[in-house]
């Protein structure tokens, strides 16, 4: 009898393993299959024209929103922008609150250990932003040496001055380091090229700031849940998009077409 039922027990085992093994690829663990179930891709973002930013309807536009848009709805879901602190993108992501950091955000070892990653689409620097009227006594690495500095929270800039030894206030965006600088509580931030050249000099909201050195280079990528089969997508996605155009159209919309990277 007992052999018959340690028979019996190990029968059901198999037949248990081959109906998990006849499950389509696409289980519980896929990212693909989840965001597709909920009808939605909620991506994670700060307020950072000019990748994602607000129009005066208050929709979230940009190059990177507008190309967030049109991933989604090429997985035939809708997408959905929700603003992180930046600080803690790794733990909204894995807690599924968000589904993907896409805000311009730079490949650094600390991304690329923590998320799966993208191949990169953009290129872009870290740069010293000083009022306009001190920025010829500022144009090197060097000769900023002394200057306090705003900085968001977990940037690749507040990485850099870090390494460099510089002191550096942490703060909750890269619009708040100019809002620093533009109210004199800081001498000088430091925020992407990208965002520089799209808020900082005439015609812009700080038309008394301008940008001077650059602190490195870096690149953009995409960070997803690790493991996550949305990064062959995406991946996918932005060659094709390459390809046919459509992605350095959106680019030019907001000025960025010559830091595009192309897609192979």
């Amino acid at each position: 009898m007992k052999k018959m039922t340690a028979l019996l027990l190990a029968a059901l085992m198999v037949l248990s393993m081959a109906a998990c093994a006849s499950k389509p690829a696409e289980t519980a663990e896929s990212d693909l299959a989840y965001i597709q179930d909920k009808g939605t891709l909620v991506v994670g973002i700060t307020d950072f024209a000019p990748m994602d930013y607000q129009n005066e309807s208050g929709e979230w536009v940009g190059f990177d929103a507008d190309l967030a848009k049109a991933f989604a709805e090429s997985l035939g879901v809708k997408v959905e922008f929700v603003e992180i602190v930046w600080d803690n993108k790794v733990l909204e992501l894995d807690s599924k609150t968000i589904d993907c950091v896409w805000n311009g955000m730079t490949l650094t070892s600390e991304v690329t250990s923590a998320m799966a990653c993208s191949n990169a689409y953009c290129n872009n620097a870290q740069v010293v932003i000083v009022p306009a009227d001190k920025a010829a006594d500022y144009q090197t690495v060097e000769s900023v040496k002394d200057l306090t500095f705003a900085a968001e929270a977990g940037s690749a800039g507040e990485a850099e001055l870090n390494a460099l030894g510089y002191s550096v206030t942490p703060v909750s965006a890269q619009s708040d380091a100019l809002m620093e600088v533009a109210a004199g509580t800081s001498d000088a931030a430091v925020i992407d090229s990208l965002m520089a050249a799209a808020m900082v000099g005439e015609g812009t909201g700080y038309a008394n700031l301008t940008y001077t050195c650059g602190l490195n280079s870096e690149e953009y990528g995409v960070g997803f849940r690790k493991g996550s089969d949305l990064v062959q997508k995406l991946n996918d996605f932005f060659k094709a998009s390459y390809a046919d155009g459509s992605m350095l159209k959106v680019a030019e919309t907001y000025g960025v077409q010559a830091a595009v990277i192309e897609q192979k």
